[in-house]
């Protein structure tokens, strides 16, 4: 087999990645482990008909007209605006937290700019420690008890005292009464699939999709000359210096007899149960059924005979392994190593399309 590129993966990253240079007159190979394509994107029609998101719910947005227009060359959308509420004290409030989150819970009716001075009061100058004191220094004790403190406890596994500063950007914290979740130029999610926009997508005839394959087992058998690496950073190395860690999430998939069972397409629940949060699809979809399924969210310890590595763990140990292995990597001229497995960090699905489209250039060295 005589490629110019190999991509491990068909991830986002790698279907964008593959997409891109099969356009620009490059032969690809994409070499998938799993049964399926999409990565966390995958997206199918259950048992009765509903189409789920397997590995939960992912809505795209972006304020970049050029990852839209891009995208939206395979797909039509779904003009979905997400709407969250939190399950708080017997309350379904509006998260991320607003002016009405706060006003229903403290019965206050507060302006904008008194909830601005309310906020302000908890900010400190000097650097926050930990996780913890990262978001008490922004919504203040009261409101990370109710919110985040045990959230965050099911969410890592840990306390949030030993967690990073850096695990918690910028908590989302609305003074004005916006009720949608995100607030980007452009939202919706694939009118038919996140899976069939993918199949668009690969559906050039410089593509070949090789499936239930590790790449491992066949790479000595190819001839390329560069390889978009998208899978776990510490495996083509070999697990040399030891294992990143990850916490993964485990589905319990429900179908209910009734056309809806919650108000929203995604309520959290920070504070009960053993699960995180409860995701509706129909609600997110628009699809029209007379049964409804949802999932429940449980977050888990990773483990990669049994389940899917979600969300690095940004600590001291696993920062200096990942530094580690990135600094191998720079050492390999042909390989290109991107997204979230494969560099160790999070990525919404924006950000990752956009910075590939701004590599293009360098992709397209492969030509060379």
């Amino acid at each position: 087999m005589n490629y110019d590129v190999v991509v491990v993966g068909s991830g986002l990253a790698g279907v964008v990645s593959a997409n891109l240079l099969a356009e620009a007159g490059n032969s690809v190979l994409i070499i998938e482990k799993k049964s399926h394509i999409g990565g966390n994107t995958y997206d199918c029609y259950n048992n009765y008909g509903i189409l789920i998101q397997k590995y939960g719910p992912h809505i795209f947005r972006t304020n970049n007209e050029k990852v839209w227009h891009y995208l939206s060359r395979f797909t039509e959308w779904h003009y979905y605006q997400h709407k969250v509420v939190a399950r708080v004290k017997g309350f379904e409030v509006p998260f991320p937290i607003n002016l009405d989150t706060y006003n229903a819970l403290y019965g206050q009716q507060l302006t904008t700019e008194q909830f601005e001075i309310t906020l302000q009061s908890f900010a400190r100058t000097q650097s926050p420690k930990n996780a913890e004191e990262a978001v008490i220094y922004q919504v203040g004790t009261d409101l990370y008890n109710i919110f985040f403190k045990n959230y965050m406890i099911k969410h890592w596994g840990i306390h949030p005292e030993n967690l990073f500063a850096d695990a918690v950007k910028r908590v989302p914290v609305r003074t004005d009464r916006e009720t949608r979740y995100f607030t980007h130029r452009y939202q919706g999610i694939p009118k038919y699939g996140y899976t069939v926009m993918i199949n668009k997508m690969l559906d050039h005839d410089n593509i070949s999709v090789l499936m239930q394959t590790d790449y491992k087992k066949i790479i000595d058998q190819v001839e390329y000359k560069k390889m978009i690496y998208t899978a776990p950073l510490d495996y083509y190395f070999d697990y040399q210096f030891g294992t990143l860690d990850y916490r993964s999430l485990l589905f319990e998939e429900r179908t209910y007899d009734q056309e809806s069972f919650q108000s929203h397409a995604v309520i959290n629940y920070p504070n009960d149960y053993d699960y995180t949060r409860v995701t509706e699809y129909k609600k997110l979809t628009g699809q029209k059924h007379l049964k409804t399924t949802v999932h429940y969210e449980y977050p888990k310890a990773f483990d990669s005979n049994n389940n899917e590595p979600y969300y690095p763990i940004l600590d001291q140990k696993n920062l200096l392994l990942k530094q580690k292995y990135l600094t191998l990597s720079q050492k390999l001229n042909n390989v290109f190593f991107i997204g979230r497995l494969a560099e160790y960090c999070y990525y919404t699905m924006d950000e990752l399309v956009e910075k590939i489209i701004k590599q293009k250039s360098s992709l397209l060295d492969i030509q060379e």
